[in-house]
């Protein structure tokens, strides 16, 4: 028996339009037409006052049937061409959506085959609701925060202590472009500048409560150093996201150093720590300030040898995360669903 998907953690991205999916029997999301009409009440495809009859049409159409099929000849009507090319890429996407049984399987269908033909932020979206119900219904703030990560861009200051600190890199950017956020303005161009008391507050055990006052604000930092609640935060998500979308159980951990002799098998949860990871495995020079790039490293570990390839059954994964050179973190949580050396594919 399908329900809606829980409304009990309303406060955490409210209009992600997770509460808009059913639920199935596997806890797998479904899309609904409401999830669809969110969908297409997207700011690029709604009309504006010079819309013309046609656009307004389609749209309220769309609105109203999400499922609709819109015609070539109808879409060539439209004065305004770019909305029409706008609503073709959205109705490719939701033609994606309605083609696979559920969401999860629509999202990994995203990085088979021949890939996507619409925008990344499309595929953004999809992450986002998902890590939303990965996260589920008692997550803490932390949890939450680092959640943000598999699908908005961090970027990475020092803070005069040696913190390492994440911060979302769209809000920096908005903040740098309001009068009073000079700093914040500098740390952008310049990078790697001291992060200031009063840009954006940090998240702490003592301070855990403001973010849920406005979570889709986006406005926390966090302290990404190794063996940090946020590190150990990512590994705790790491090893959710693995057990509902591959359905294999892990345990993550941070480590110090990959010291292993029988060093076997690697991925990086974005291109820069890939890279870097294919480079130290293959026993090629790496100078300092690469590999200062390598902000956390992580061990993943089957608890089901049976699970992973035979060849490297039984050994540990290598994980990393690094900064690139414009000190920015793009984790790209679909690593996990594509490098992992699992024995079978669900």
């Amino acid at each position: 028996m399908n329900q809606l998907a829980s409304s009990k953690s309303s406060g955490l991205w409210p209009n992600c339009g997770y509460g808009q999916l059913s639920i199935n029997d596997q806890n797998q999301l479904l899309v609904t037409d409401a999830f669809l009409t969110h969908l297409i009440r997207r700011p690029e495809l709604s009309p504006v006052d010079t819309s013309c009859q046609t656009e307004r049409l389609v749209f309220e159409q769309l609105c109203q049937t999400p499922r609709s099929s819109i015609s070539p000849e109808t879409l060539s009507k439209l004065v305004n061409q770019d909305m029409a090319d706008n609503f073709r890429v959205w109705l490719r996407f939701r033609d994606r959506l309605l083609a696979s049984p559920t969401l999860e399987e629509v999202y990994k269908g995203f990085f088979q085959g021949g890939g996507i033909d619409f925008p990344p932020v499309f595929v953004d979206d999809i992450a986002q609701v998902l890590v939303r119900h990965v996260l589920g219904e008692a997550c803490d703030s932390m949890q939450a925060r680092v959640g943000e990560m598999f699908f908005r861009s961090q970027t990475l200051t020092v803070h005069e202590k040696g913190s390492l600190m994440a911060a979302d890199s769209l809000t920096l950017f908005e903040r740098s472009q309001v009068p009073g956020y000079g700093a914040l303005g500098q740390l952008l161009k310049k990078g790697g500048v001291t992060v200031t008391q009063g840009d954006l507050e940090v998240l702490t055990a003592d301070n855990a409560d403001r973010y849920w006052r406005s979570t889709e604000a986006f406005d926390m930092a966090v302290v990404l150093n190794w063996g940090q609640p946020a590190a150990k935060a990512l590994c705790w998500l790491v090893e959710k996201w693995v057990r509902h979308l591959l359905h294999a159980e892990v345990t993550v951990n941070t480590v110090g150093a990959i010291e292993d002799e029988q060093w076997s098998w690697h991925l990086g949860l974005d291109a820069q720590s890939t890279a870097i990871l294919n480079d130290l495995y293959q026993g090629k020079p790496m100078d300092d300030e690469r590999l200062r790039r390598l902000l956390v490293l992580f061990q993943l570990k089957f608890l089901d040898p049976a699970d992973m390839l035979p060849k490297v059954a039984g050994q540990p994964v290598y994980m990393a995360i690094a900064a690139d050179g414009n000190n920015r973190l793009r984790i790209k949580p679909q690593n996990l669903l594509i490098n992992l050396p699992l024995a079978h594919r669900s």
